[in-house]
């Protein structure tokens, strides 16, 4: 090993030591050992069980609710720093409170910049996640953030499946983008749906735009929560004569009924990738990795190599 590239060792937080394992194994390194003590009032503390002075450290936590996932990682951050690691780079495949990412009403906070205000203060040299809710997120940060895409794993599943007559569509208007970028590689067309909400998580009124008759829809969205704009979506689709229809959407967060509303709706497949563990198993929901992504571009970052390769789209 050469003095002027340390060594590299990932790290992971509790709730993410499923994710951290496979991308640990895809790396070709074991994960590094960490203990955790918890007092009985609940608070925490981490400690790492092998020395880091001098290395790069990966650290992999996504960051879904409870809070106690970002506070570890917050704490996990600055163990590092004071255990004298070189590089802290978060790995954050699921980057928690980005629907906060600005101010669409008097009196809110602006959670995604405190998240990142919180990192750059615990330590972190760099950020890694994958399909911000957000592009402009990135701005929040003065540390360099490796923004990755999910297309890069979900567009070989798509082309692996030969639908013919498909079109892509996009949940909402704020995901047209994701959706054009989505037809320009598949040379498909784009539908897109206008819906209105009552308040958060609650759809009043949906519509289409756009003609779906005879067609194989596929839905894409960075995330799915409650499921009922999924649902609603597909349902309606089915009813304007889609032949069929499919949703991928990166981050499973499917919290409430979620699950339910999945599973009684007209969808015939959900494709998500394991940023979040699912609470359950569901047949019309298939899981595509993300672990040899991260691992891939865990190894450029580490080599000083180009990670633009990694962006299909």
């Amino acid at each position: 090993m050469s003095h002027l590239e340390p060594e590299a060792k990932i790290f992971a937080c509790s709730q993410s030591v499923y994710l951290a394992e496979k991308i640990a194994e895809q790396y070709g390194i074991p994960l590094g050992r960490v203990t955790m003590s918890t007092y009985s009032d609940g608070e925490f503390q981490p400690s790492y069980e092998e020395s880091i002075r001098g290395l790069r450290v990966f650290i992999v936590c996504s960051t879904f609710p409870t809070a106690d996932n970002l506070m570890e990682l917050l704490l996990m951050i600055d163990a590092a720093k004071r255990a004298s690691a070189r590089h802290i780079t978060a790995v954050m495949p699921y980057f928690g409170w980005a629907r906060q990412d600005r101010k669409d009403k008097p009196r809110v906070p602006i959670g995604a910049k405190l998240v990142a205000n919180l990192l750059d203060a615990a330590g972190a040299t760099r950020v890694m996640t994958m399909d911000l809710h957000a592009d402009q997120i990135q701005g929040f940060f003065e540390k360099p953030v490796d923004h990755l895409f999910a297309s890069t794993i979900f567009l070989p599943y798509v082309k692996s499946l030969n639908l013919d007559n498909l079109t892509i569509a996009s949940p909402d208007m704020g995901g047209s983008k994701r959706a054009y970028a989505y037809s320009k590689f598949l040379e498909s067309d784009v539908v897109i749906c206008y819906k209105q909400r009552k308040a958060a998580n609650v759809i009043d009124t949906m519509e289409l735009i756009g003609e779906v008759k005879g067609r194989n829809v596929i839905l894409v969205d960075d995330m799915i929560d409650t499921g009922g704009t999924l649902a609603k979506a597909a349902d309606l689709m089915i009813e304007k004569g889609a032949l069929s229809v499919r949703a991928i959407c990166t981050h499973a967060i499917l919290s409430g009924d979620a699950y339910e509303k999945i599973e009684n709706s007209k969808l015939s497949e959900l494709i998500v990738t394991d940023s979040i563990p699912l609470k359950k198993e569901s047949k019309k929901i298939r899981v595509v990795s993300c672990a040899p992504l991260f691992a891939e571009v865990m190894h450029m970052v580490h080599h000083n190599n180009s990670i633009s390769g990694k962006f299909i789209m």
